[in-house]
């Protein structure tokens, strides 16, 4: 079985996490379905327009903590961890086919980094949505550090990484983090017809505005994804990670 699917609706593709009896959580196999998933879509010829969404309860439940000791072998199974989590942001923003996210239920830690990774998101009114890694001693990725301020400010940014708060899908559409609110039964058709209405547009157009909006998003951004990778492998090596992450784990229980 594989952990994202991607088919085409007419113009529109459709990228599908697909591990719903993990909640979606993030693993390497995971990562690599995404990944060529998002591929296929990008290479369609046919495809206008990319749906993202989640089988299942949620769109992603954050990092499988279960796989921590693996990824965490030694510096080269780290490195490729987080190499590929980055990897996503860069298919998601360097693409010319803008994104429309249909998030519900869970989108914590990478599922929130990949939330802001689309270019519209419609959100289900049981979205819960946060960035934990503050609590198990690790550090965000999917290039936050620089979307987030950019998008809501300095202090509401530091808040939300800082503090790891839960956010629901009201407080992010206040926060101007997603677009639309609905219901879960309201959440595949909204989605949909906002894909539909990019798709009769120009394709040329609407690539290059993508392009030129990612492109005066600037250096700065790409710049913040390597760093980001660098910090990551670092918090992944630091002694004690994996108690410290054994530790939040318990507590969650």
């Amino acid at each position: 079985m594989s952990y994202a699917l991607y088919e085409r609706q007419c113009e529109i593709g459709v990228v599908t996490l697909n591990r719903p009896e993990r909640l979606n959580a993030i693993s390497g196999d995971l990562l690599a379905a995404f990944s060529q998933s998002l591929k296929d879509a990008v290479a369609d010829d046919e495809c206008s327009v990319i749906v993202v969404r989640g089988e299942g309860r949620a769109f992603c439940s954050g990092d499988d903590l279960k796989e921590f000791g693996i990824q965490s072998t030694n510096e080269a199974s780290i490195k490729a961890h987080i190499t590929a989590i980055q990897e996503i942001t860069h298919l998601m923003m360097g693409s010319d086919k803008p994104i429309v996210g249909a998030i519900h239920g869970f989108a914590v830690g990478g599922g929130f980094e990949w939330l802001l990774n689309c270019d519209i998101v419609v959100a289900a009114d049981n979205l819960v949505a946060y960035f934990p890694e503050m609590d198990w001693g690790q550090f965000v990725t999917g290039g936050v550090t620089h979307l987030l301020p950019q998008s809501i400010g300095y202090q509401r940014a530091m808040e939300l990484l800082l503090l790891g708060e839960r956010q629901t899908a009201d407080r992010l559409l206040q926060l101007g983090l997603v677009n639309r609110v609905v219901s879960l039964e309201e959440l595949q058709d909204t989605a949909f017809g906002l894909a539909t209405k990019i798709a009769t547009k120009s394709r040329f157009s609407v690539s290059r505005l993508k392009k030129l909006i990612n492109k005066d998003l600037g250096s700065a951004l790409w710049q913040a994804v390597k760093f980001e990778e660098e910090v990551t492998i670092e918090a992944f090596s630091q002694p004690g990670a994996a108690e410290r992450v054994a530790g939040f784990i318990s507590r969650k229980k």
